[in-house]
Parts: structure tokens; C-alpha cells; sequence
């Protein structure tokens, strides 16, 4: 594993008396700018791999480099404080001060440059994460979104060359996670700035990420964009943590009566509409939610009957796991009685069914967008 210019190189080991050891080695491109998200579930050690990147944790062994700068070597003694690797760190529960205003929490990190610029540039912190208004609240007066936003202002006013996010929206109530996770991604787009993200949770993964990074157990298991990783898992554990066999890229095409219309590679399909922002989305389907038919379509309540082809048959436990081609890939289960009822065979057409309430819609945002 070389050291990347232009990308982040972590190979690092730290194990924890009486608890699990953690040996994760990846490498990142970041040129250009995107999100990388950091996925597993809890005890996976996706924490202790970005805190070991601030260097706000020191490896046991190993080594990370951002751009071709060695930032640790246990071999070489090599150490560069966490305050000279110029990364800005977003907390979990935010850490704000709370004796301080909101322009007073962005300028915390500013204490070293020049008045004027530092009043400069809080200003238009303030302007460009839409907080201006509540420059003299401080943090206990503040909505949980609004003390997100202040937080990631705090976390950019040195103008790092790297952005670490640790849960960014765990600290949040169900609706205002849903609500703002697409908000979030367009902030991380426009500031052009790479971003690596932890999350155990599989919208966030899927709504902020370009590239994901599954950890298992203290060891990374798969690294992909995210639509690769939640469609096809390197392996079993992989795809039972990510849950979602089917995510398809598709554009909203109509609104209207609650539902989305939905084109999918020249596909229609249809979701119920959550009032989901923007037109580039994600369909995700689980595959236990997809019923196969044989011959025509038959009259019932489900509003998506794809045609499709099978591509693949394969045991999974008690299950059979049918790959089809259906303009998109698309997983079902079924049970191998259905298999010899329907007499299924590679090749074969069929008809998928999926209800529009199981094509569950997540935001994406093109970076194309964004980019200034």
C-alpha cells in the first residue's frame, strides 16, 4: 500500500485491554473532493480509525499519510500534531461552548490570524451556512440542525485540507435526521473540501456518500462507491449489515396524489412520496420485497410490475436469492417451493412486483451541482 498524492493512506493497528483490536489499512483518493463514508456497526472501530487519522488517538502500530505527508509511523517515531495536519473535526454531540455566541463558536479556531480577517471570514461563515441571524445566540437557544450547521462552520473556519465527521447526525430526533441529511450532503458538496464521514446508519451512508469503507469487526471488508457496496457486498456479512440488496439511481419524473413517479433506466417505477428534496434519488429495495410472477401482469394493489430477466440463482439458507435484469439489477428471495411452483430457470422472464411503498427514496445530490 503506497502513500497516495492526492489521497489518504491509514494502515493502522490499536488494540484495547479487555476489548476488541482494531487493524484497519485502506487507501482514499481525494482529488477530486468527495465523501467518503466510514460504515459498520457499533465496535467496528470506524471511531478509533478517524480519531487515529486527527491524530487525536496514537496507534499501537502502523501509519497514516494525507497527500504524500506522513502524518504517523510508529517504525519511523514519525508523530505531526493534530493541530498541523490542518483537519477540521466535527463531533458527535457538536461540542459546542456554551458560554459562547454562535460567532463566537466559529471564530474559536480563528484566535491566531489577524481582527480584521478573522472578522472577515466569520462573517461569511456565517453568510454561506445560512446562520447570520443567529450570530448572537449561543448554543442552548439554538435548533439541533442550527447547532449542526454552527458546529460544521467551526469545523471549516481554518480552512482544512480534510473534514472529519464522527455520526454527524446521531445527536438528532428521527424527522430532523431525515429531514437534514440531504441539507448536510449539499453543505459537504459545495465546500469542496474531502470529507470522510462515520455512520452506522445505512441512509446516512447512502445519502452522503460517494465512496464507502466497510469495517467488520476492527478490519475493513469492502471499499466501493456506496451504490456498489449496497449492491453488491463483498460478502455475506457485508450485505447483512448494509441490509438493501437493490439501490438504483433514478430521477423524479412526476409528483403527485403522495406518490413519486420514478424513471430508472428508461423504467418507470413508483414510491411514496416523503416529501423528499431535489430530483436525483436513490430507489432502494430490499429483495424480500420483491414478488416474482410468470405470464402477464394481474390486476392488484401494487403499482410496479417490471419485466425483467433472471440472471442468476443461488442458495441462501432456507432461501433461493434471484438475480434479475430488469433495466437495473434487482434482488428477490424467494423459497425454493416457489422455485419449483413457478419453474424458474436462468434466462427466464418474469415479472417483478414491488409495492411503491417498499421503493424507499434517499436523496443524492450530483456533485456536478454544487461545485462552485
Amino acid at each position: 500500500m503506497g502513500d497516495l498524492a492526492g489521497g489518504l493512506t491509514v494502515e493502522v493497528e490499536r488494540a484495547y485491554r479487555r476489548g476488541p483490536t482494531v487493524a484497519a489499512a485502506f487507501d482514499v483518493l481525494l482529488d477530486p473532493p468527495g465523501v467518503t463514508v466510514l460504515f459498520g456497526p457499533s465496535g467496528s472501530g470506524k471511531t478509533t480509525v478517524l480519531r487515529c487519522i486527527a491524530g487525536l488517538e496514537r496507534p499501537d502500530r502502523g501509519r497514516v499519510t494525507f497527500d504524500g505527508e506522513t502524518w504517523s509511523d510508529t517504525d519511523g517515531r514519525i508523530w505531526v500534531d493534530p493541530r498541523l495536519r490542518r483537519v477540521g473535526f466535527l463531533h458527535q454531540e457538536y461540542a459546542l461552548f456554551p458560554h459562547l455566541t454562535v460567532r463566537g463558536n466559529v471564530a474559536y479556531g480563528l484566535r491566531r490570524i489577524d481582527k480584521a480577517e478573522r472578522s472577515q471570514r466569520v462573517a461569511e461563515l456565517l453568510q454561506r451556512f445560512s446562520i447570520a441571524e443567529l450570530a448572537d445566540r449561543r448554543p442552548g437557544e439554538l435548533s439541533g440542525g442550527q447547532r449542526q450547521r454552527v458546529a460544521l462552520a467551526r469545523a471549516v473556519a481554518s480552512r482544512p485540507r480534510l473534514l472529519l465527521l464522527d455520526e454527524p447526525l446521531s445527536a438528532l430526533d428521527a424527522p430532523t435526521r431525515d429531514r437534514l441529511r440531504g441539507e448536510l450532503r449539499r453543505l459537504l458538496v459545495d465546500l469542496g473540501v474531502p470529507a470522510i464521514v462515520v455512520t452506522h446508519d445505512r441512509a446516512e451512508a447512502l445519502g452522503l456518500g460517494d465512496l464507502m469503507v466497510v469495517l467488520v469487526d476492527g478490519r475493513v471488508r469492502q471499499i466501493a462507491s456506496v451504490d456498489e457496496v449496497f449492491t453488491h457486498p463483498a460478502d455475506h456479512e457485508v450485505a447483512t449489515i448494509v441490509g438493501v440488496e437493490s439501490v438504483i439511481p433514478a430521477r423524479v419524473r412526476e409528483r403527485a396524489d403522495g406518490l413519486l413517479r420514478l424513471e430508472a433506466a428508461g423504467r418507470e417505477l413508483v414510491a411514496i412520496d416523503t416529501g423528499i428534496d431535489g430530483d436525483e434519488v436513490l430507489a432502494c429495495i430490499r429483495a424480500e420485497e420483491v414478488v416474482l410472477r410468470v405470464g402477464a401482469p394481474v390486476a392488484e394493489s401494487a403499482r410496479n410490475h417490471l419485466p425483467a430477466d433472471i440472471v442468476e440463482l443461488s442458495r441462501e439458507g432456507p432461501l433461493v436469492r434471484v438475480r434479475l435484469d430488469a433495466g437495473f439489477e434487482l434482488a428477490a428471495l424467494i423459497t425454493p417451493q416457489a422455485l419449483d411452483e413457478l419453474d424458474l430457470r436462468v434466462g427466464a422472464p418474469v415479472i417483478a412486483v414491488v409495492k411503491a411503498p417498499s421503493v424507499h427514496c434517499v436523496a443524492r445530490t450530483s456533485r456536478a451541482e454544487h461545485v462552485p
